[in-house]
């Protein structure tokens, strides 16, 4: 099992790390936009050095995994390694063209698909180095967030396009890093959401009969008290996926079509039926 749990990590690792060389070299570097990170720095470094961006992300992952080794430990050190060596490899080997001339469209893809690649790398707890590692040492030592930490390791790179590039170069890549963090937390939680629904009804037992058999849910009951009529009843608070919220409106307007209901939306759900199966172990 553990040998096939890796294999799998290690393809789902290449499958990222090729996306975010396509993106580079296909999307965001024709275009000249640096998006933060250290692939946005080889950009800039290729265009004002002539240093090819593979060589420079093969030196800046070389002293980003000794900071790792250094100050964060074995544990995220090899959760980087495999990432931050494979990342020059396919940089130096993806071909180099404009795959798309518009370069607002070719922004807004690259910087969609760098998102998805990145957030394959975090859920498989990789990372490509670069500037990800720099605001964990910081946080550890010096208990800066992480996500200011890398709002500035990213925010000096495009400071740097101002210098190399157009004023215009400096914008698309504000605007690829907004694209990027949406697609991310999108990735992370928009995906993933479930809905909280509280009903109050005078038949709650049919209502919660259906929801437990045909929806396959379970069903909390909480006592509540209606301030108008002083009269108690049970709310029902039922937790399920998108999918199945239509099925309960449909089984509680059959039953009850006056039913009171209250419907929220959360971004995770940890308990059984939604991060284990019942019965599982």
């Amino acid at each position: 099992m553990k040998i096939k749990f890796w294999l799998k990590k290690l393809f789902y690792i290449i499958i990222s790390i090729v996306l975010i060389s396509v993106c580079v070299n296909m999307f965001l570097g024709p275009h000249y936009i640096a998006a933060g990170g250290l692939t946005g720095l080889a950009i800039i470094l290729e265009e004002w050095l002539g240093v090819s961006r593979s060589v420079v992300v093969y030196i800046g992952n070389g002293f980003v995994l000794i900071m790792a080794l250094v100050f964060l430990g074995k544990e995220i050190f090899f959760n980087t390694f495999i990432g931050a060596a494979l990342l020059p490899v396919f940089i130096g080997i993806i071909p180099r063209f404009m795959l798309i001339s518009d370069r607002m469209l070719s922004m807004v893809i690259g910087s969609a698909l760098f998102g998805i690649a990145v957030s394959i790398l975090y859920q498989n707890k990789a990372s490509s180095g670069g500037t990800a590692i720099p605001p964990l040492i910081l946080k550890k030592h010096f208990n800066l967030s992480p996500s200011i930490g890398l709002f500035i390791t990213d925010g000096l790179v495009v400071i740097l396009c101002l210098f190399v590039f157009d004023i215009d170069a400096f914008f698309y890549a504000i605007a690829s890093i907004f694209i990027t963090s949406a697609t991310m937390s999108y990735l992370e939680n928009g995906m993933n959401k479930k809905k909280m629904v509280y009903i109050i009804s005078g038949v709650h037992e049919a209502i919660t009969h259906d929801v437990l058999h045909e929806i396959g849910r379970g069903v909390t009951l909480i006592p509540s008290v209606g301030a108008y009529e002083n009269q108690q009843r049970p709310m029902l608070m039922v937790t399920l996926n998108s999918k199945d919220y239509q099925q309960l409106l449909t089984i509680v307007d059959k039953h009850d079509k006056e039913a009171f209901m209250i419907t929220d939306t959360v971004s995770d759900v940890h308990g059984e039926g939604f991060t284990y199966e019942s019965g599982s172990v």
